[in-house]
C-alpha cells in the first residue's frame, strides 16, 4: 500500500468501523431508516450572545448539530454542547485556504499539515467525526499535476493521527480549481486505501459546472457528509458567477433540483450530516435557514 503501512491500515479500518457503529455512517444498513441530520456552520451565528446561549438557540430552533468553522476554547464548547445538547459533529480545517496543503514552499505545506492536525485533535476533544478539507489549491504557481501529488503526500502524513483519535478527513468539492470531476474526485479518494479518507460533499459548489445528482451517483458510498447551500445559474450569468450563491435554499430554480438529489441520496443509502453554510444572521434568519431546509429534506427517508 502507497503512503500507509500495514498496521496503520489495520487500525484504520477498525476505526472506521467504529465510527460506523456509533452513527457517522455513509452508508445506511439496509433496515435502518435514512435520515438526515441538520446542522449549520458556528461561523454562521451571529450576535454577541454566550457560546451556550448560541448553541440553545440553534437546539430550539430545529438544529441538531453544528461544524466548528473556527478555532474556540474547549471548555467553553463541552460547556455549550452540555447545556444544550447540541452536537458538535465536526470541524472545518482552520488554516486549508491560506496554508494550503499544494503549496509550492515546504514550509507552507507544514504549517498547513500542522493546521490540519490540529483541526483533528480539536474535533476529538469535541466528540466529533471528521475534519472537513480543501485539500489542495491550484493557481499559476501551483500545476495541477503538483498539487494532486503534493496534497496526497501531505495528507497521508496525517493518517496516523486520524487513525489514533477516530476522525475522518473529508474533502470539499470547492471552488480551488481542483477535482473538478466525480470521476477524477473518486479515484483521488480510493488512491489514498484508506477508510478515514472520504468526500464531504457540497450540494451548491458543482451546480457551476455540474449537477450534484451526478456526483452524488458517482461518488456513492464516499460522501460521509454533506453541504447544504443553493445555486442559481440565471442569477450567476445576469451578476456574476460568485452571486449565484446568493439564491436562497430551494429558491434555485435553474440551480439545484432537490428532488433529484433527494433521490440520488436514497439511491446510494445516505444517512448522516446535512450542513448549511450559506448567508447566516440573527435568530429569525437562521430560523429561516431551518425552515428552507426541513422543506427540501421533506420525505426523505420516508
Amino acid at each position: 500500500m502507497q503512503g500507509i503501512d500495514r498496521r496503520t491500515f489495520l487500525q484504520s479500518t477498525a476505526v472506521a468501523a467504529a465510527a460506523l457503529a456509533t452513527g457517522s455512517r455513509p452508508v445506511a444498513a439496509a433496515d435502518e431508516k435514512l435520515r438526515l441530520r441538520k446542522a449549520v456552520k458556528f461561523g454562521m451565528v451571529g450576535g454577541d450572545a454566550s457560546m451556550t446561549d448560541k448553541f440553545k438557540m440553534l437546539k430550539d430552533i430545529g438544529f441538531e448539530g453544528l461544524d466548528m468553522d473556527r478555532p474556540a476554547n474547549h471548555d467553553d464548547v463541552k460547556k455549550a454542547q452540555d447545556e444544550s445538547g447540541l452536537i458538535v459533529h465536526g470541524v472545518v480545517d482552520y488554516v486549508h485556504w491560506g496554508k494550503p496543503l499544494s503549496d509550492p514552499s515546504p514550509e507552507v505545506r507544514a504549517a498547513g499539515l500542522e493546521g490540519l492536525k490540529t483541526s483533528l485533535r480539536d474535533c476529538k476533544a469535541y466528540g466529533g467525526t471528521t475534519v472537513l478539507l480543501v485539500p489542495a489549491v491550484v493557481n499559476k504557481q501551483t500545476s495541477y499535476a503538483d498539487a494532486y501529488q503534493r496534497s496526497q503526500e501531505e495528507i497521508r502524513k496525517a493518517l496516523p493521527l486520524a487513525g489514533e483519535l477516530g476522525v475522518r478527513i473529508l474533502f470539499e468539492n470547492v471552488w480551488n480549481n481542483f477535482l473538478l470531476s466525480p470521476l477524477e474526485t473518486a479515484k483521488y479518494i480510493d488512491e489514498f486505501e484508506s477508510p478515514l479518507v472520504g468526500s464531504y460533499f457540497d450540494v451548491g459548489n458543482v451546480i457551476r459546472y455540474g449537477w450534484p445528482e451526478h456526483w452524488i451517483l458517482t461518488l456513492g458510498k464516499r460522501i460521509g457528509k454533506l453541504d447544504i447551500k443553493e445555486y442559481s445559474r440565471k442569477i450567476a450569468n445576469e451578476q456574476g458567477v460568485g452571486k449565484g450563491f446568493s439564491a436562497e435554499i430551494g429558491d434555485g430554480e435553474d440551480g439545484c433540483d432537490w428532488p433529484a438529489v433527494m433521490t440520488a441520496l436514497k439511491s446510494i443509502g445516505f444517512s448522516g450530516w446535512a450542513t448549511a453554510e450559506v448567508r447566516g444572521g440573527d435568530r429569525k434568519r437562521l430560523e429561516e435557514v431551518s425552515q428552507r431546509m426541513d422543506k427540501i429534506f421533506a420525505g426523505y427517508g420516508a
